[in-house]
C-alpha cells in the first residue's frame, strides 16, 4: 500500500512538473494567452507539433530503458545504441518543438500547435538528458591490445 501511494504521488508530481515546464516555455515565448478565436481540427502546425512530441516521447522511453536496463554481458553496444537513439530523438524533437513555438503567432487554440511544440521541447530536453546519462554510463576506457 505504501509503495502504491508513493508511485501515484511520484506520478502526480512528475505530471505537475511537466505541466509547469510547458507553461514556462509558453510564457517565455510570449504565447501563453489563449487565442481570441479557437481553431478546431488538425492543422499542419498542430500535426508538426504532435509528431515532434511523439518523437520526444519515444526518446524519453528509449532513454529510460537505456538507463534502467543493465549493460549486457557480451558488450555495451546495445546500451550505446539505445543511448544514441534517445539522444538523437531528443535533439530532433527539441529543435522542432522550439522552432514550432518560435514561429507561432498565437497562443493555445490558434491552430499553431504551441502547446504541442512546448511539450516536444520539454520532452526533447528530457530525452537528451536521459540519453546523455545513459551514454556516459556506457562509456568504457580504451585499452590497447598488447603487442607481442
Amino acid at each position: 500500500m505504501k509503495r502504491t501511494f508513493a508511485v501515484v504521488l511520484a506520478g502526480l508530481a512528475a505530471a505537475a512538473l511537466f505541466a509547469g515546464l510547458v507553461h514556462a516555455v509558453l510564457v517565455a515565448a510570449h504565447v501563453s494567452e489563449p487565442a481570441a478565436t479557437t481553431v478546431h481540427g488538425l492543422t499542419p502546425r498542430r500535426l508538426w507539433a504532435t509528431a515532434s512530441a511523439m518523437v520526444a516521447l519515444v526518446g524519453v522511453v528509449i532513454g529510460g530503458l537505456a538507463l534502467a536496463r543493465p549493460v549486457s554481458r557480451v558488450g555495451t553496444a546495445s546500451g550505446r545504441l539505445r543511448a544514441t537513439a534517445a539522444l538523437s530523438a531528443g535533439l530532433i524533437a527539441t529543435i522542432n518543438g522550439g522552432l514550432n513555438v518560435a514561429v507561432a503567432n498565437g497562443g493555445p487554440g490558434s491552430g499553431n500547435g504551441v502547446v504541442g511544440g512546448a511539450a516536444a521541447f520539454v520532452l526533447g530536453l528530457s530525452a537528451v538528458a536521459l540519453g546523455g546519462l545513459a551514454l556516459a554510463r556506457c562509456r568504457t576506457t580504451f585499452e590497447p591490445r598488447p603487442t607481442t
